[in-house]
């Protein structure tokens, strides 16, 4: 099931996702009543997908984010997945405010204090209730479904300064949608990152270094998770510079594609 969130004139609400490009007529939209955090019904009052604007997915508390989970990805920016004695380093976690989260079509902002701002295709886990020091075999009851998102990373400014805060986390660099989809075994999808139709990135989600079962526990071992926040697994090689202008999009199987445009901060 794919479930969006939009919004027609001004007011905003969830929708279930009928259909596709072959489709006659397109996609529509079911309005949902209620909320998808919850058992909802189906309005049955359903809206061209072509009518409405696409919102963020869901309005995270909180995004974490882990890094250095593609092994490739590590190693082209020069970063090491296991210690001096070969063990497995600890995951690396960080986080992005809600202020930073865009939805579908809206424009990245390139930030006044960067000159190295890259591309960071990523499969977005969506919580679907509160949970805390989650079992590995709880996994899978605690989340609401996954979506695509793009980690947009301010390269200069996180090789320069100690902590990520500026670098991940600035105004618009948390793009994620365009759906989330509920219905769907995350072990190996492919994630591909285009910018102005060129692909960039093209990976696996099998070849994550720790699965999406090591980080939940991993990442609720210390803090509780609330319905909608997001959690982002990490993103294959191939990351690289995006300019003013560009258009940048991430696909992922069983998804869709998320796509935005680039812009001068004004």
């Amino acid at each position: 099931m794919r479930i969006a969130r939009f919004s027609l004139d001004g007011n905003v609400a969830f929708g279930v996702v009928e259909g596709d490009a072959a489709t006659p007529g397109g996609p529509v939209l079911d309005i949902i009543k209620g909320h998808p955090f919850a058992e909802f019904e189906r309005s049955g009052q359903k809206i061209p997908l072509s009518k409405v604007r696409l919102l963020p997915p869901v309005l995270p508390n909180k995004v974490v984010a882990i890094g250095r989970n593609y092994a490739e990805h590590a190693a082209e920016l020069g970063n090491a997945i296991v210690d001096d004695q070969g063990r497995p380093e600890a995951p690396v976690v960080f986080f992005k405010p809600s202020t930073s989260v865009i939805g579908p079509g809206d424009p990245i902002a390139y930030p006044s204090f960067s000159s190295e701002v890259h591309h960071e295709a990523e499969l977005a886990v969506v919580i679907g209730r509160m949970c805390r020091e989650v079992p590995r075999e709880r996994v899978k009851d605690v989340i609401l479904g996954y979506t695509c998102a793009n980690d947009i990373t301010a390269r200069d400014v996180q090789q320069r300064e100690k902590q990520w805060g500026r670098a991940k986390g600035f105004d618009t660099s948390c793009p994620l949608g365009p759906w989330v989809e509920t219905e769907l075994d995350p072990g190996d999808l492919g994630i591909m990152c285009t910018v102005n139709g060129e692909q960039r990135q093209l990976g696996r989600t099998s070849d994550m270094v720790r699965t999406i079962e090591d980080l939940i526990v991993h990442i609720t071992e210390a803090m509780t998770l609330l319905p909608g926040d997001v959690v982002l697994t990490g993103t294959p090689a191939g990351v690289g510079p995006l300019n003013v202008g560009d258009e940048v999009a991430v696909t992922i199987e069983g998804i869709g594609t998320l796509t935005n445009k680039v812009i001068k901060r004004g």
